[in-house]
């Protein structure tokens, strides 16, 4: 069958990269819908982080098929963390840097999304020359980060992030946190070099492992948010604020208890912060900000449904 024409010769060109630990069980699904896009890569470099299922065997059965498909093997006795996902993808993204692109895709191994989906964030790139980041919402089984969610359209989720080249090297490209973040440290340094970032709720893609859950539980994982609310900087009143807000959401109350916990623990722990004092006064300004426009709403006698819409449109520190 011949195969649908690249980026190159119909847009923007990009390349894609993509990081995979024992992602066996949804891979395949990132892999057909990557090909069945409108507008296919120059190149996607996938990079199998030290797996100890058959992610690997699956990515090779794909690139002897397609040469545009290029996996890469990492040693087996890596551990899974956050910096390691930041060398897996440099390893990726060493085998492109010579190409002549002008889009940087970072995709997930455990996502899915409709045919047009990346032809469609490329034209926003083609329209928007001070757009930097792109991407979508995502939902999970039962969840959906545009209605569940404290992030806003200036926040790009993880699972899915394409940066303009130029503002990928602008920002430094991605920053090794062991910690995590790695993902809202890139998008909102953008901003603070004046990029453009933007989450479209036009499209979505489909996250189908429970987000921050690939080697711990959903418990772990929420503590663990809390945490890096603090780590990144982020300012006390918004974390009240936050957390208030996601009491309200299922399962009620615990979500909120366990946020609340990790940032408190951090603090009291004095968690060292990875993030620039430029970037922390940056982010924390843009809380404030936040903060003074939902209170505007309140003083203004709106609804407590446009409040909640209000809130879930104020961004937040992303949870990828």
């Amino acid at each position: 069958m011949k195969e649908k024409m690249s980026a190159k010769k119909t847009g923007l060109s990009y390349v894609l990269v993509t990081p995979a630990r024992n992602e066996s069980q949804y891979i395949e699904l990132t892999i057909l819908s990557v090909l069945s896009q409108t507008h296919l890569p120059l190149r996607w470099v996938i990079v199998d982080d030290g797996s100890q299922d058959l992610t690997g065997e699956i990515v090779r059965e794909y690139a002897r098929s397609h040469e545009w498909i290029v996996p890469v093997s990492l040693p087996a006795e890596r551990k899974r963390s956050f910096a390691g996902k930041v060398s897996a993808f440099y390893a990726g993204y060493e085998l492109v840097r010579g190409l002549n692109f002008e889009v940087i895709g970072n995709l997930d191994a455990d996502i899915s999304f409709e045919e047009d989906f990346l032809e469609y964030l490329l034209d926003r790139f083609s329209e928007d020359d001070k757009l930097g980041v792109a991407g979508t919402p995502f939902v999970e089984d039962g969840y959906s980060s545009t209605q569940n969610s404290f992030e806003g359209e200036t926040h790009v989720p993880g699972g899915c992030q394409l940066f303009r080249r130029r503002c990928f090297e602008d920002i430094g490209g991605y920053i090794p946190v062991k910690g995590g973040g790695i993902d809202w440290i890139a998008v909102t340094t953008a901003r603070m070099k004046g990029w453009g970032t933007r989450s479209f709720r036009e499209r979505q893609f489909h996250h189908h492992r429970s987000l921050g859950t690939g080697e711990t539980n959903r418990v772990s994982a929420v503590f663990s948010y809390g945490m890096k609310d603090y780590f990144l900087g982020g300012h006390p009143l918004w974390e009240v604020f936050r957390v208030a807000y996601r009491s309200t959401q299922k399962p009620y109350l615990m979500e909120g208890m366990l946020l609340m916990g990790g940032y408190v623990w951090a603090w009291m722990s004095r968690v060292q912060r990875p993030v620039s004092p430029e970037l922390m006064a940056f982010h924390r300004g843009e809380q404030i900000d936040k903060l003074r426009k939902l209170a505007g709403l309140v003083f203004r006698g709106c609804g407590i449904d446009k409040f909640k819409l209000a809130a879930r449109s104020e961004k937040g520190v992303g949870d990828d």
